[in-house]
């Protein structure tokens, strides 16, 4: 009965990980998008908000200069049981040199990119023991980084914009061992992610490749086994009403905040019920040989229609070598889109 009990109170401490995830960004969010206008209008604690808006301003380049990380947050052990609720794991392949800076391109994006999260913003996996002298930043939409509170807390993590500007930082001006982490396919693929597919979006995405060159950072491709298999998404039949409304939802979500609005389920609080939590299915990160890359200032479109080509090549091959030993059929396709 104890041993019962130990198992209920770790699968306990699982989900309640996992749980808390995005809404603490919604309250870290809220709490300065709230108190520093009501501060500054209302009370007597005025200073409180120019203070805060004044660090803000100070501090704004931060995150697009290296961030602020902390390994200390990275080790928090609330990420071990995020980790073990799925559970992630993160696979090598190859060795990744300090004397290099990379670009590790990831796929499919999912719903949420939990492999991504798990695996390189957080030490939960063993990145450093993995790869040791390599130092990750995870690529994210920039507008986090315009929230006070919240931005102190990603950037803890090592995630940064995924802008031109922050990866150029990284890959250019903090030495060798940096590897700039984006899921090339945006939040535009988590539209096509649902479980038995792997859909990608690759075929015009083609900076990740121009920045490469640019910055001479070697290029490697890794894939989320299991990342469209958290989450089941609808698409309802075309021509029906329901579908009308999502497709002008999401038309409407995607104009005013630039995301696209999945329709999904997971399971609830226990695995035979329904809800948004994702379901407790392994996620492996497979991460690939990097493809070493020229640096050229102004590559010219053919140069990057070349490593493109040579990219993708790379990535069907590691997703073919390692389908079946991470669960997929032998007969299942790398769609390419």
């Amino acid at each position: 009965m104890a041993f019962l009990s130990q198992l209920d109170l770790q699968e306990i401490l699982q989900t309640l990980s996992v749980l808390q995830w995005l809404p603490v960004y919604i309250i870290l969010g809220a709490i300065p998008i709230v108190l520093i206008p009501y501060f500054l209008v209302f009370t007597k604690f005025w200073t409180l908000s120019v203070l805060s808006l004044a660090w803000l301003a100070y501090d704004w380049n931060t995150h697009s200069q290296g961030g602020r990380r902390s390994a200390w947050v990275r080790k928090w052990t609330l990420w071990k049981y995020f980790q073990n609720y799925f559970p992630v794991k993160l696979v090598k392949t190859h060795d990744l040199s300090p004397k290099h800076n990379y670009i590790i391109a990831n796929h499919p994006h999912g719903i949420v990119s939990y492999g991504v999260f798990i695996n390189f913003a957080t030490e939960a996996t063993g990145f450093a023991r993995i790869f040791p002298d390599i130092t990750p930043s995870v690529g994210t939409l920039e507008g986090i980084f315009w929230i006070p509170i919240v931005r102190e807390y990603v950037m803890s993590m090592g995630v940064c914009p995924v802008s031109e500007l922050a990866m150029k930082y990284l890959l250019t001006q903090k030495g060798s061992g940096n590897a700039v982490v984006i899921v090339v396919g945006g939040a535009a693929e988590a539209l096509l992610c649902r479980p038995g597919v792997s859909t990608i979006l690759l075929k015009q995405r083609k900076g990740f490749v121009k920045l490469a060159l640019k910055t001479g950072a070697y290029l490697v491709p890794s894939y989320s086994f299991g990342e469209n298999e958290v989450y089941n998404q609808e698409t309802f039949p075309e021509g029906t009403w329901i579908r009308f409304f999502q497709k002008t939802f999401q038309g409407i979500f995607k104009k005013i905040l630039g995301l696209n609005f999945c329709t999904f389920h997971g399971r609830g609080l226990t695995r035979e019920s329904w809800g948004f939590l994702p379901f407790n299915l392994p996620i492996t990160t497979v991460v690939g040989e990097p493809l070493p890359i020229p640096k050229i200032k102004r590559p010219d479109k053919k140069t990057v229609d070349k490593y493109h080509t040579l990219y993708i090549n790379a990535l069907r091959k590691l997703f073919d070598q390692h389908k079946v030993q991470y669960g997929f059929p032998e007969t299942q396709e790398l769609t390419i889109i």
